[in-house]
């Protein structure tokens, strides 16, 4: 009797059907991308009462923030190569397995190294969102893939939005490492629920894995970042800040070199040199810097005493709310942001965003005493970082070939981190806690973002529609490829 084919066979009682997978996709992408948001914002509540509860130094503590941006900013254009070569979800998976071990690590001690090093750990869930991104270009059809970016993209904004009015509650309510136990066992799920749910897409880049690369990136990244972050505190004419700029400038020079002459290198800079592919990176580092001076301004502006002229005296579950209308701006304009695209293209949807940043800051040196007029200004800001960062990962899947898009992807995502660094050393430079400092910020702020603007308008332009014929011949070659060499 003639066997039965296997590949005719139903899938197995364990795997979920197709239709369930292609429906629980989206969601499942996107949650990981919110608790990863949280993961990095339910610190920020603590930093004030940790130098208490850890015995440490204020200049210490504020490593859990450092460690976590240092980590994330080398393992993402990392992971995002690694995900290429061997499989997306399950790098993926390990990135979301690497930030649940370290909120594990943070709800079962008080040190503070132990601390630092379980931030460190979390830093790899930065590459969640580039890898979600890519997984979706391969695995959804072109008429879903544009919404399904765009709320991807949103989810940075909703999970800082969540994540830091709800990690205030916990605070304030409960012992501080029950937030991390909470953490851990919404990362568990996320864990369980990519690896049940989430294909691994067929699309791949084989070759050597470029480990020369990865680790002059990562030096360079490091004195780079460490330079930025840590400025105000060391003084910026200090020998180890000059030294670290140094440092960074040498070594990124040697590793551009190395990269151009590597037979398969970590990051494709010809490929970053091109006009549609530089441009988006560019306009990333701009916006990542305009978005990130609104959620620290607006937390010290509404936190300061009303003694001050200009304070609201709020607390910190207080200011989290305050922020929280921007977070569900971002949740409900995603779907808006991809109709813009496909009727105008990204490029257009990156500058009209970043022309609604500046607006927002307009509004923001208007009026910064009223609480209404705060939370309004902050909300603009977020509705155009919605429009700005749901059409930068467009802008890069339209540009780069199927097989790099994770490592593309995590480059704009660097580049955004990058920003938001600067954003920050920035912000603390110039002369805050005063209305005018704050209003100064909210100045640079806005300028930077019209930048952004122009160097979205400079991007090449790319007919929608030629682009989705484009695009669907593409994957549907990617895919024969893939399953030819199977």
């Amino acid at each position: 009797m003639d066997q039965p084919d296997p590949m005719s066979q139903p899938p197995l009682t364990g795997t979920p059907a197709p239709r369930l997978r292609d429906r629980l996709t989206i969601p499942v992408l996107a949650s990981g991308g919110i608790l990863m948001a949280v993961m990095q914002t339910v610190v920020v509540p603590l930093l004030p009462d940790l130098p208490r509860l850890t015995g440490a130094s204020a200049a210490t503590v504020s490593w859990l923030v450092t460690a976590t941006l240092l980590s994330g900013a080398v393992l993402t254009p990392v992971l995002g190569r690694a995900g290429d070569m061997y499989g997306k979800r399950r790098v993926l998976t390990a990135a979301l397995a690497l930030m649940t071990a370290g909120s594990v690590m943070c709800a079962l001690s008080s040190d503070i190294g132990v601390l630092i090093t379980a931030r460190a750990l979390q830093g790899a869930a930065a590459s969640v969102v580039p890898l979600s991104i890519s997984i979706l270009r391969d695995e959804l059809p072109p008429e879903r893939r544009g919404s399904a970016v765009a709320l991807m993209s949103s989810t940075v904004g909703i999970g800082a939005a969540l994540g830091l009015p709800l990690a205030a509650l916990v605070v304030q309510y409960a012992d501080w490492h029950t937030m991390f136990w909470l953490t851990s066992a919404l990362g568990g799920l996320g864990v369980t629920a990519t690896w049940w749910a989430v294909g691994e897409s067929p699309v791949r880049e084989p070759g050597r894995f470029d480990v020369l690369g990865a680790l002059g990136l990562a030096a360079g990244l490091i004195c780079l970042l460490l330079g930025v972050s840590q400025g105000g505190q060391w003084g910026w004419g200090s020998p180890r800040i000059l030294g670290l700029f140094l440092a960074a400038t040498v070594v990124l020079a040697l590793w551009w070199w190395q990269q151009l002459r590597a037979e398969r290198p970590l990051v494709d800079l010809r490929l970053v040199t091109r006009p549609r592919v530089g441009l988006s990176h560019v306009a990333a580092l701009l916006t990542g810097f305009a978005f990130y001076a609104n959620s620290l301004v607006t937390a010290q502006l509404v936190q300061a005493p009303k003694a001050t002229g200009y304070g609201l005296g709020l607390s910190i579950v207080a200011t989290g709310l305050c922020l929280l209308p921007g977070g569900v701006t971002m949740l409900l304009l995603s779907p808006l942001s991809a109709r813009i695209s496909a009727a105008r293209g990204p490029r257009i949807t990156l500058a009209l965003g970043a022309a609604v940043i500046a607006c927002g800051y307009a509004v923001r040196i208007a009026d910064s005493r009223d609480l209404w007029m705060i939370i309004l200004g902050a909300t603009v800001v977020a509705t155009g970082t919605t429009l700005a960062y749901s059409a930068l990962p467009t802008l890069i899947l339209r540009a780069v070939p199927a097989g790099q898009t994770a490592s593309a992807n995590g480059v704009n995502v660097l580049m955004r981190t990058i920003g938001q660094a600067v954003s920050s050393a920035a912000v603390a430079a110039v002369p805050v806690p005063t209305l005018h400092g704050y209003l100064l910020a909210f100045a640079m702020a806005g300028a930077v973002a019209l930048a952004a603007c122009a160097a979205a308008l400079s991007i090449p332009g790319d007919e929608p529609a030629a682009h989705a014929r484009r695009a669907r011949k593409a994957t549907r070659g990617a895919r024969d490829e893939a399953m030819e060499g199977a």
